[in-house]
Formats: C-alpha cells, structure tokens, sequence
C-alpha cells in the first residue's frame, strides 16, 4: 500500500472524500432507508474509487471496497470475548415480567419505580463488533457466551456495518458493540425461494438463514445475501463514558450504527408492560422477524449493581410473543414450477384468519416433506406463520381424519408444460428438464446470456423481463431473431442501445462448445462440466440421443451429471430446439476436442486441492489447472493427487499428511506442468 505522501495531494484528498461520501451514501441507504443520490450514481462513485485506488495503490482503511473480495477460509479462527456475551431470561406472561420488576427491587432494596427501556427482540445471530481507534478491527460470533468465531471478512460484507465510527459524536479508544445480524422477511422469502427452486435444503426461519449466511467459509457467498444489523448493547468500552442504555443508543445513532426500530423509556412495570403490548401490535408492521420484547434497565450503574446469574443479567428480560397460529383444513396440494425446473409442493387450504392476515395457501417444500409430516388432501392442520409472515404447516391434527383423506402423489409429468420430470436418486426435488417449459423461460434465458455463456451485453435481468413481457423473446432461440427495429422505442432502447444488444448478439454466434453447454441450463452442469463434456465429445450432435453409461466412462463425471446430460439430450423437444438455434446462424467451435488421447495435457486425469496463500489469485490458479487437464478440487480425500501449498496453510495441510497426499508448493506446481509437458506451456 502506497504512502499518502507519494501520491499527488489532489487524488489523495479526491479518494478520501469518495470514501466518505461512500460511506455515508451506505449509512442512508442500509441504515436509514433514505438515499440521497440514485443507485447510478453511487456505482460511478464506487468505480472512481476503485480505480484511483488500484492505480495509486493507495487504500483506507474503511474503504467500501475493501467490503468484499476476500479468499474463502478453511475455517473459522476462535475469539474469547473480553466480557461475555450473556443470553437473556425469558417471561412468557405479564405476571412473571411483574415478578422480575419485584427482583430487581428486592435486590436493591428499593420499593421506587424502576425505569426501564423496552425494544423489540430481533430474531438474528447475535454479533460482537470491535472497534479501536474507530476502525473495524475484528468481528466475532456469539458462540457459547465465552468464545466465538472470528467473521471478520464476512461481516465487513455488510453495508449496514460501518468500517469507521462516523458522525459528529466522541470516538473511544477501543469498543466492543453488540448486536444483531438478521435477514428481513422479504429477502429471507427471496432466498428460500431461490433455494426451492435448486432443490437445496430451505432455511426454517429468518434467524437460520441470517446465522449461515455469517458464517460462509466464503465471504462472497455472505456478500450475495441482504443482511442488516441492530445495535444495542456494549461490552468492553475504554475513551467513552455512557450512563444509560437510552444514552448508549443515543451514540450509537450519532456515530451512524443501526439501531432498535423502537426503543422507548419506560417508568414503572405497568408502564413497560403496555409499551411491550404496543410492540406486539404492531409486530405485523416489522420488517424483520421479532418474537418478543426485550426489557433492560435503563441505567447503567443500577445495571452493575445488580449484576449477573451464571449466564444471564438480573438487569434485563425478554418477554416472548405468542405465535400465530391456526387451524384449517386441507382441500387440495398442487405442484408449482420453479425457474429453474424445481416442482414444489403447496397446499390450498380454507381460508383462515392468523395474526390478522387471510391465509389460503403455504408451501409443503417438497414431497419428503410431505410423507414425514404424513399430510393427506382433506386433513386438518395447524397452521403457523413462520416469522409472522410466511405461512407453514405445523403438522396434522390426526384424531379429525375421517378416513375419506387422499395422498398426493409425486407428479410423473411437469403441471405447467405437460413434460416428464426426473428425481434423481438422494435428491428431494424433483424437476422439468424442458427448454420450454413457460415456468422456467426467462431464468434460462438471463443464463443463455450471462458472461458465462453466451456472454450477451445488455440482454441481463431487466432487458430478459422487458422483452419477454413483449412477446419479443419467448425461448433463448429468439434471442437471435431480434432485429433493431424491435427494441427501439422500448423503455432504455435509443437507437444506440439496441444497435449496441444487436451487436452483442450477433457476436455471441461465435463460441465455442464448452460455453454453449454450459448456456443451455442443462441440470449439474457448470463451466467445468461442461468443459470436460467439450474435451471428450467433438461437437454437440456427438451427445444426440447419448447414454448415461457413456457419460460415467469420463474421469470425474459422477452418476448425477451423467443421469442429467443424458436425460437433456434424449429429450425430442430440447433435440428440436437446438436445432432451431444452429438454423440462426450459430458457429460453435471445439478447440477443447483438439487434446484428445493423441496429445494427452500435462495434468491430465490428476485432481489438485489448494490451501493457504498463493503467489496468484486461487483462481486463476485453478484455471491453469484446468488448462493443463487436471481438475481443481475443494475436497481432499486419498484420492487427492496433489496439495499446493500456499502460505498460513490450513488443516488440509496436516490432513494430506495423515492421508498420505503429496504436498507440493506452487513453483514446483508449475515446474511439474513443465516436466510433463517438456517445456513451458499454458501457464
């Protein structure tokens, strides 16, 4: 990192005030839900940034861009807390909130009223963010109270996480905030979503979901998700003195930190109680999943005297809500169709009123689901509402069968096209495999486009929404029956625009096997799949009507992609479609076919595994890998033929002993491509 001295003073001051602009565009944005400029504007402000940065090498520490881009870990490094992280009492009625009232007075000896601040409880991970002289310096889980995991990196990916303490108020020495990380219910609905519709395992709630997405060896996986963050409490504080909780939220505000949605000043347990009953009233109106109160007494010096139990202050409570449930009857179960070809089960059930809102229907998950949880067309079930949102069923109200109730079997075709579906064996979903399928046509679309595949600029999300709703593009075969006239006069297309997708398009005609089969969506099918199919098939009509057993014959291709290539390209419809596309004008090459057996690649038919730190990013590294024929791996077993040694190696690296696994560091990694392939080649 360059010094600020060697630098011109004008970029140094222009890459400082974008960093603080940046920031407090974020603070508006993901703190106070109140931008000030569009999202445009803020991308060309990042972009700037970025470029200054990298061209003078000169970088804050606080700098947004510094949120993201760090390597994944092997795993998560211990923290001990300086003070522990305490969990709360809980009190499911009024009358036991009113017998911590008379505890804490007992324990005073005092009969005065007591003053209280009550705030809604957040549904999260708990989290404790460390701050010396006003940086981010660590960020750690809760863990068992006492010692957490290190999320440093993952964390600082959430916009809601302030790098630096800003704002007009004092800075201490150093502190330790505490807080929540959660999910809000419309994203944790997105997500789950997404999910359903690759067949993965569903998050049970807002608070899972917000606790895996944390804690991700990979912190472009926490990056990819909307998390937010509450604050509410300290820990260790030096260079700044509070007297009160409601003080303590005061600076946390200023110094620009997200805070409780309510948090109110209460005199007295009856006044406390009816502050505790206005937040469940209006708990419908969260944005985030709450299920309950939490109750603190407001001063700070009251709050020692009282001190702690084992693991939980005298000083503070939570009141648990009720949860929203009710009871209706099944009338029937149908499947939905996902994106990306994943049928879901949901029931429609009668109509039933839970926490205020009409529910008639909720989602099954899938049919495993379904035959664990023994449901029936016809039965009476409990219904909850999962956050006080999502609609869920509980289970079956099993005495009120009357024997007239029907299963609903797994689907043998596809309820929005008529296909034939396929449930791969260990798998819960099952899924379409047509390209044309109407539930499935504009995710396959934006997929045929995106820089993977086809690599189309200017056809992504928004476009593929707008010219599908038009009637313009129906299949990605259409893609290449646009023509200019099409798009002008639509919203974003001048005449530049759709000369500029034309172009794109045209251009996208000239690509190669291995991108084209990783475009066309086929189920398991990624880029390094999809390149291995291109290294042992000469061009597309070689994999017409191709048999799973000739699939498993290839090194590294399993039973479940072979299952799923085979049942793609023995599809009639699909056969048609691709077909129409090299009608258009289509001219895909195979450069990948031209090291065959004949000219065997340096690394072939060897995996590597990689820990640590390396000379180059690790992922360019395993592209020369696969360069080279080998194929990059994240798991080590004794099949493992290679570990590249990076440095600060992780447990892979004593595994691979045990393992008996070769150990090697880069440079000899490239001086073995080199022996192999008798001179330096393709690195």
């Amino acid at each position: 990192m360059t010094a600020a001295g060697k630098i011109p003073e004008k970029i140094r001051k222009e890459i400082e005030q974008l960093v603080r602009d940046l920031n407090y565009h974020c603070y508006r944005y993901y703190v106070l839900d109140a931008p000030v400029i569009s999202d445009a504007e803020y991308d060309r402000e990042y972009r700037r940034l970025r470029d200054l940065e990298e061209k003078y090498d000169y970088v804050l520490p606080e700098s947004p861009t510094l949120r993201v881009g760090a390597p994944p870990l092997e795993k998560f490094e211990k923290v001990t807390h300086t003070e522990a992280m305490l969990s709360l009492d809980n009190a499911f009625s009024y009358d036991e909130v009113r017998e911590f009232d008379k505890r804490v007075k007992r324990l005073l000896g005092s009969d005065a009223d007591m003053e209280y601040t009550v705030e809604p409880k957040y549904d999260g991970l708990a989290i404790e963010l460390t701050y010396r002289d006003g940086l981010l310096y660590r960020a750690s889980t809760r863990g068992d109270g006492y010692v957490g995991e290190d999320v440093t990196r993952n964390v600082r990916t959430i916009r809601a996480v302030p790098l630096k303490i800003e704002g007009p108020g004092r800075v201490p020495l150093e502190i330790d905030i505490r807080g929540e990380v959660y999910m809000d219910l419309d994203e944790f609905e997105k997500l789950n979503r997404q999910r359903e519709t690759k067949g993965e395992p569903l998050f049970a709630n807002p608070r899972n979901a917000a606790a895996g997405s944390v804690r991700q060896l990979d912190p472009a996986a926490t990056a990819s998700r909307k998390l937010f963050l509450a604050c509410y409490g300290i820990g260790t504080i030096s260079g700044l003195k509070l007297k009160s909780q409601a003080e303590l939220i005061s600076w946390l505000s200023e110094a620009r930190f997200p805070t409780p949605a309510r948090m109110k000043i209460a005199k007295g347990i009856d006044a406390v109680i009816d502050v505790v009953k206005e937040i469940e009233e209006s708990r419908d109106g969260f944005t985030f999943e709450t299920d309950g109160a939490v109750i603190k007494v407001n001063d700070f010096t009251v709050q020692q005297k009282l001190g702690v139990k084992t693991r939980e202050p005298r000083w503070a409570i939570a009141y648990k809500f009720q949860a929203h449930q009710g009871t209706t009857k099944i009338r029937e179960i149908r499947g939905s169709v996902g994106r990306t070809g994943v049928i879901t089960p949901y029931a429609v059930f009668e109509p039933v009123r839970i926490g205020g809102v009409t529910v008639s229907r909720s989602t099954l998950h899938n049919w495993d689901e379904i035959e664990r949880k023994d449901i029936r067309v016809g039965d009476t079930v409990v219904v909850e509402r999962a956050g006080d949102v999502i609609p869920h069923v509980i289970g079956v109200v099993r005495e009120k069968r009357t024997g007239r109730e029907t299963f609903f079997p797994v689907p043998e075709k596809c309820p929005a096209c008529g296909s034939r579906v396929i449930r791969e064996e260990g798998e819960v979903a099952v899924r379409c495999v047509s390209l044309h399928c109407p539930a499935q046509v504009q995710e396959k679309i934006i997929h045929f486009a995106s820089r993977g595949g086809m690599d189309i600029e200017g056809l992504g999300e928004k476009n593929v929404e707008l010219l599908y709703s038009r009637g313009l593009i129906k299949h990605f075969e259409d893609i290449y029956r646009l023509k200019k006239e099409d798009l002008i006069g639509l919203p974003r297309f001048a005449e530049k625009s759709a000369r500029n997708l034309i172009g794109a398009v045209v251009r996208s005609k000239h690509t190669t096997l291995a991108k084209f089969l990783f475009a066309i969506g086929i189920l398991h099918v990624g880029e390094y799949a999809a390149k291995l199919l291109a290294k042992n098939f000469r061009s597309l009509q070689d994999l017409y009507h191709i048999s799973a057993e000739k699939i498993t014959n290839i090194k590294q291709m399993g039973e479940k992609i072979a299952s799923s290539v085979a049942a793609f390209f023995n599809d009639d419809k699909n056969l048609q479609t691709l077909e129409a596309v090299m009608k258009l004008g289509l001219d895909i090459k195979n450069p990948d076919f031209a090291h065959g057996p004949d000219e065997a690649l340096p690394l072939q038919g060897l995996t590597f595994v990689i820990t640590g730190t390396l000379p180059k990013p690790r992922k360019e590294a395993e592209e020369t890998i696969e360069k080279n024929g080998g194929h990059p791996s994240s798991a080590l077993s004794a099949k493992t033929d290679f570990l590249i040694v990076g440095e600060e190696p992780g447990s892979k690296l004593q595994k691979a002993r045990t393992l008996g696994v070769r150990t090697i560091s880069y440079q000899e990694f490239l001086k073995l491509i080199e022996e192999r392939s008798g001179h330096p080649r393709l690195f």
